[in-house]
């Protein structure tokens, strides 16, 4: 049964016209994005860090430039219209008319959220590496942020992690908005709230600035040895934020 709601809940994801329109627009950007790789030549690790662009750091520098994107267009659109749009709009009554388990059927939804940005990773991952390899300037070692200096097998390793840690943040902001869209009455509050909590974690504490600039602080974290950023920050929010979600998913009165 768990993978028959999988599969209806991907058949429902990929029927919607947002998502085919964000997976539309996010295409557009990587090929923007990279269009002005090629033509620059000059990428960032941070506001105050520029770096050349070569065969090897091609990867991560293109997911800086788009990160943001994801952060606060690609994920809260995708969370809004499944978790909010389709209670609002009664497409949810229908499931749960079923004998579905509420705790199963947000777990669906959420891998599926997750799938979808799993999914967009991997394919900039493979635009970044490839196209790096092809069009940009071919060396034997590159240097990332904190002086860290690293040849071919090295570099393909620290941009596997690099992409491995921001899809844990990405996550945790998917967590994060299906809180607030089964709160919110509608969808575009509920994109308006995930933004707005994103934003304002800023103003919470320095340590959550990864939710605002989430390939800035990956970097930062990369570049410090034995960071436990994963382990005493990252994780515990993840762990708290699903908690909530299925206390909320659990009392939130679905079928009336």
């Amino acid at each position: 049964m768990m993978t028959g709601l999988f599969i209806s809940e991907l058949e429902r994801t990929f029927k919607r016209k947002k998502t085919a329109a964000v997976l539309a627009v996010y295409a557009g950007l990587l090929a923007f994005i990279w269009f002005f790789f090629q033509r620059g030549g000059i990428s960032f690790f941070d506001a105050d860090h520029d770096v050349k662009i070569d065969s090897l750091n091609s990867a991560p520098l293109l997911l800086r430039d788009l990160s943001f994107a994801i952060t606060f267009i690609v994920i809260p659109m995708f969370v809004a219209d499944s978790f909010n749009g389709e209670y609002t709009s009664g497409a949810l009554r229908m499931v749960l008319i079923r004998p579905h388990h509420r705790v199963k059927l947000f777990f669906v939804k959420w891998a599926v959220q997750c799938l979808l940005v799993f999914i967009i990773l991997c394919i900039t991952w493979l635009v970044g590496t490839y196209l790096g390899r092809m069009v940009m300037p071919h060396v034997n070692e590159t240097t990332f942020l904190g002086g860290q200096t690293l040849g071919t097998v090295g570099a393909l390793l620290y941009s596997l992690k690099f992409y491995g840690i921001c899809f844990c943040i990405f996550i945790a902001v998917i967590s994060i908005g299906s809180i607030l869209s089964v709160l919110m009455p509608n969808s575009i509050l509920s994109y308006v709230a995930t933004i707005g909590a994103l934003i304002g974690s800023v103003y919470v504490s320095d340590k959550l600035s990864f939710f605002f600039s989430v390939t800035d602080s990956v970097f930062h974290e990369l570049s410090r040895p034995n960071s436990e950023f994963l382990v005493n920050l990252l994780f515990p929010i993840l762990l708290i934020s699903l908690i909530i979600n299925l206390f909320v998913w659990k009392k939130k009165e679905w079928v009336g």
